[in-house]
């Protein structure tokens, strides 16, 4: 909260009492406030006078806007503030949204905050005294670090709270009362919007320390099977013990998803980066079989793909994340492999060539490991030089490894990261372009994509500009030559 905003919600606390009023700064905003956290969105609920009189006292401060003439709520252009009055609601149909709502000044605030979902959330914070109002004993469960509903039959009236708990826990690292865990497990999640879905999904991805405890939290609730029943499908899939030590699918996907949340912030699109570590092995559902007396699930990661894009068509609509899983997914085991066999340059740079996101895929495949030293994406590089040097502490600290298998992991990442400078290096020098080939005769035609494409594999190659259009040149009369 700003400076400008904090003073105009004193005035606006200052003319309502003036009014025989109250004003409250409610919800997130108190609860982080207690917990310490950084406060992003403030709330305020003003008892005691009219909407007629909220409304002057408003445009007295700025220049008020109304969202949804049944709500009672508003804000003051050029604010980060949402002020409302207190209202109470009812369940009139199936839908998320499906409720009735009274707007009432004089409820009082203990029945205000029973629409509230958690304890946690239903705390009013008085702006000018500073004292909190605590009806349902929120600041008893910060303290013990739990999620409890305050309401049987209320709670249940909004099934997306289920959701709301589980990212919660991810986010905070607290435990769902046993009894809150009781009432999720009745809901019935079907009718939620794919958007109210992604949004609490997106908020555990990209706020979790440990994402897992989302998806955890939801098996525990037994809610995984609508929305996210790909997921569901991990659970007992068996992986080969010799390179998965840890588990099934599930445990490795939990596994790879707190991993990668270490690296997020270093990610291109860290949303899009998270969500590959959760759809990565989808193909394992469909390719996993016993060969020989061992399990394997050969080509998983050509299949993986498809069932992911099913997955985000229900969760996710954005076309740009779409594109990141479809690229990713099919090359999320070529770095490790690669570094493996220490393969060619041309090889490598085939790689990065091929991936939407080079230094993401690297970044993947650390988390992909079963083995992984406590590393994270500054451990890996310094952003002035991105010499991608390993320090020693971090990587001292995984108990998992032998001092050769330390070793080794330190070299592989280091190889990576040297054949991915090099690769940048070289798609950074003079390159044949279209204009060349004109410049040559070449004019475009249904095949002028081809020919590029010949002298973009030279490119990768390392071949010079000069010599790869030597090359290319009577490439291109030879293609047209034949095609003729």
């Amino acid at each position: 909260m700003n400076e400008i905003d904090k003073t105009i919600i004193e005035e606006l606390a200052s003319r309502v009492e003036e009014l025989g009023g109250r004003a409250y700064m409610v919800g997130g905003a108190v609860r982080d406030e207690i917990m310490k956290r950084p406060i992003k969105d403030v709330d305020i609920e003003v008892h005691g006078i009219s909407e007629a009189v909220l409304e002057a006292v408003l445009k007295e401060l700025g220049k008020p806007l109304r969202f949804g003439s049944a709500f009672g709520v508003y804000s003051l252009a050029g604010h980060q503030i949402d002020i409302a009055l207190p209202r109470s609601e009812r369940k009139s149909g199936s839908g998320h949204r499906d409720f009735e709502i009274e707007i009432d000044p004089f409820i009082g605030i203990k029945e205000a905050a029973r629409r509230r979902d958690f304890t946690m959330n239903a705390l009013l914070k008085d702006i000018l005294s500073g004292e909190i109002a605590d009806p349902f004993g929120g600041t008893e469960d910060i303290k013990n670090r739990i999620i409890r509903h305050i309401d049987d039959e209320k709670f249940g009236e909004d099934p997306l709270r289920a959701l709301r708990a589980a990212q919660f826990r991810s986010r905070f690292g607290f435990q769902v009362a046993p009894s809150t865990i009781s009432i999720c497990r009745a809901l019935d999640l079907r009718n939620l919007s794919a958007e109210r879905v992604e949004m609490e999904m997106k908020k555990a991805l990209l706020e979790s320390r440990r994402p897992s405890e989302f998806f955890e939290c939801l098996r525990e609730m037994g809610q995984l099977g609508y929305w996210f029943q790909e997921l569901e499908q991990l659970i007992g899939l068996e992986q080969n013990p010799k390179f998965h030590p840890e588990g099934d699918v599930w445990t490795h996907t939990m596994m790879v998803l707190d991993r990668a949340a270490r690296f997020r912030p270093s990610a291109s699109d860290p949303y899009a980066f998270m969500l590959l570590a959760l759809t990565h092995d989808f193909g394992k559902i469909t390719t996993t079989e016993f060969v020989n007396g061992a399990i394997h699930a050969y080509g998983h990661e050509l299949q993986g793909a498809e069932i992911a894009e099913r997955f985000l068509n229900r969760v996710c609509h954005g076309s740009d994340i779409k594109k990141y899983i479809a690229n990713m997914i099919p090359n999320h085991m070529r770095p490790n492999k690669i570094a493996e066999a220490r393969s060619s340059v041309k090889k490598t740079n085939r790689m990065f060539d091929d991936a939407i996101a080079p230094n993401d895929l690297i970044y993947f495949a650390i988390c992909d490991k079963p083995k992984l030293p406590h590393l994270d994406a500054h451990n890996l590089s310094q952003a002035s030089n991105e010499s991608h040097e390993l320090l020693d502490d971090t990587s001292r600290k995984s108990e998992l490894y032998t001092d050769d298998e330390r070793l080794r992991e330190r070299e592989r990442i280091q190889f990576l990261f040297d054949r991915l400078d090099l690769y940048r290096d070289m798609m950074a020098r003079p390159y044949v372009t279209g204009k060349d080939l004109i410049d040559r005769g070449i004019m475009p035609g249904d095949d002028f994509g081809t020919i590029l494409e010949y002298a973009h594999k030279l490119r990768l190659a390392g071949v010079s500009k000069d010599d790869a259009l030597k090359q290319t040149l009577p490439y291109a009369r030879k293609l047209r030559k034949n095609i003729k």
